[in-house]
């Protein structure tokens, strides 16, 4: 499979939206989770459509509500748009409550189209295994970037790998899942220290 100036056209909307925008307490740019979480998807065998997909997921959360998901429909289609709006637990300022917003976020996982799982799939994979990076750097303190604390997130990544796992099957699950783990078992023995 080849891509094609969609993904150049995708790269530049994208870094136009969250050039400025920095992971949850770092200095990391924003874009390198995009860009990871499109690799993924890339590698584990995604379409084109899907690719373009990961690098947008967060647009509408964090850069504009349905008036960026429209921007999107537009310039990239109504099956972009759809993959997009799946990822997406809040379309809109303020944010609901964050565990309101993360189970009805699960529930709508769970009855997903396996082309979104595997996106959101990507995506909880690359935010575990980053979180257990800056865990084993930054120890307990990392929980506080999270409105969920260290309880609400290892319950939503713990929960997300059900929810993705509920009716669809596929290669990524394993990994996600072995980065939950051993999320939770970071976290866990620091606990019992």
């Amino acid at each position: 499979m080849t891509f094609s100036d969609r993904i150049v056209e995708a790269f530049a909307f994208t870094h136009g939206l969250h050039q400025q925008q920095r992971r949850k307490g770092s200095e990391v740019p924003y874009l390198t989770h995009l860009m990871a979480v499109a690799a993924l998807v890339g590698e584990y065998g995604g379409n084109e459509s899907q690719v373009i997909g990961a690098l947008l997921h967060d647009a509408v959360e964090d850069q504009g509500g349905q008036e960026t998901l429209e921007r999107i429909r537009a310039k990239f289609g109504d099956e972009v748009a759809g993959y997009v709006a799946g990822c997406s637990d809040a379309d809109g300022e303020p944010k609901p409550p964050w565990e309101e917003r993360k189970r009805r976020f699960l529930k709508s996982v769970t009855h997903a189209p396996s082309s979104v799982k595997l996106i959101v799939a990507a995506d909880k994979l690359h935010n575990a295994r980053s979180i257990l990076k800056d865990f084993r750097e930054l120890g307990d303190a990392v929980w506080q970037r999270f409105r969920g604390g260290r309880e609400g997130s290892l319950w939503y990544y713990s929960e997300m790998v059900r929810a993705l796992a509920t009716g669809w099957s596929h290669p990524i699950l394993l990994e996600l899942s072995e980065a939950v783990d051993a999320l939770q078992c970071a976290a866990n023995a620091a606990s019992n220290r």
